[in-house]
Order: C-alpha cells, then sequence, then structure tokens
C-alpha cells in the first residue's frame, strides 16, 4: 500500500472537496416538501390499513 505524507493528503482531500456539488436552496426546498408530503401519505395509508385490520378483526372476534 502507498503511503502518502500528509501534505499531499490535505492537497488531495481539498482537490476532492472542490468537486462537490451543493444542491440549491431551491432543491433543498423541494426535495424537503417532498418528504413531508410522502411521510404525511405514508402515514395516512398506514392509518387505514390499521383501521381495516383493526375493524376486521373486532368484527370478527366480536362473533364468537
Amino acid at each position: 500500500m502507498a503511503t502518502t505524507n500528509p501534505m499531499q493528503f490535505i492537497q488531495q482531500t481539498r482537490a476532492e472537496i472542490g468537486k462537490i456539488t451543493w444542491p440549491t436552496r431551491r432543491e433543498v426546498l423541494l426535495t424537503t416538501v417532498m418528504v413531508f408530503l410522502l411521510a404525511i401519505l405514508a402515514a395516512t395509508f398506514f392509518f387505514f390499513v390499521d383501521f381495516l385490520i383493526r375493524t376486521g378483526l373486532t368484527t370478527l372476534l366480536g362473533a364468537f
């Protein structure tokens, strides 16, 4: 394994950091809104699935 001296490591690290493309404020805002909307959608879906299963089991077990 090749060894790199600390100065070369710092230079290479700075060069790699310079290649990073950061998202714009608009992209961050849109993805944040999408995450919240999908979380609400998933919560609503699982609420109704839970409600249907609970109602079905209550009805089924209440019959006996």
